[in-house]
């Protein structure tokens, strides 16, 4: 096997075709690595490191990744950036929603996004928080969104309630006419379906706006 290959292409290709949750621990590393060294092969390397992440505390993952032969600063910190990617991703897994501020942490980064990103949070029956999605990208003021793309997943998810938020790069999270007609839409197709709109949240980057909070989900607005 020649150490300056990327990590296997066998790897990749079953990551495509199969999807993350496919691959082992070691495979999801050496696809973070890429490449082993001449007296450390890719697999080999990437055993090594998840032995030591599996003995690592959060504290002492880049020195135990360092002391690691063949793995240098680039790599270790690559290692480490993946892990707290991964763990900011899912830190709102199970997080309990009682009011409209307990999302907006979970959400915030998208505020500073340049283009709109309509986002769906799904709930399970005690508000516990089982996904964040991405519905759409619009461009730099408007994204369109259809209720099949907000509740066809939900309905896979079993949800019993979700949350609908979306950033204003304009800069100010003010509903717009567009918003609160979507809203109204939303709305009336979650009644049919059994899935409850608790709120629409709009974000920009030093604020959010809550329709909940500004008794606007349920009353009609003319």
């Amino acid at each position: 096997m020649n150490y300056q290959q990327n990590a296997k292409p066998d790897v990749r290709e079953q990551v495509l075709k199969h999807g993350f949750s496919y691959p082992s621990d070691e495979e999801l590393v050496m696809l973070i690595l890429g490449s082993g060294t001449k007296k450390s092969p890719v697999r080999r390397l990437a055993r090594s490191v998840v032995e030591a992440l599996y003995e690592s505390n959060d504290k002492n993952i880049v020195p135990d990744l360092l002391a690691i032969k063949g793995m240098g600063t680039g790599k270790s910190l690559a290692v480490a950036a993946a892990i707290e990617l991964g763990r900011r991703r899912n830190a709102h897994l199970h997080s309990v929603i009682t009011q409209p501020k307990d999302v907006v942490p979970f959400v915030k980064n998208y505020s500073v996004m340049p283009k709109e990103h309509f986002l769906c949070i799904t709930l399970n029956g005690g508000h516990e928080i089982i996904k964040i999605r991405v519905v759409s990208v619009g461009t730099i003021n408007r994204t369109i969104v259809h209720p099949r793309e907000i509740f066809s997943e939900a309905l896979v998810e079993n949800a019993a309630a979700m949350i609908v938020c979306h950033n204003h790069p304009s800069g100010s999270c003010a509903p717009s006419r567009e918003d609160i007609e979507t809203t109204k839409t939303l709305i009336e197709a979650s009644k049919i379906i059994g899935i409850t709109l608790l709120d629409h949240i709009i974000l920009d980057r030093d604020s959010y706006f809550s329709f909940l909070e500004h008794d606007l989900l349920f009353t009609p607005v003319e």
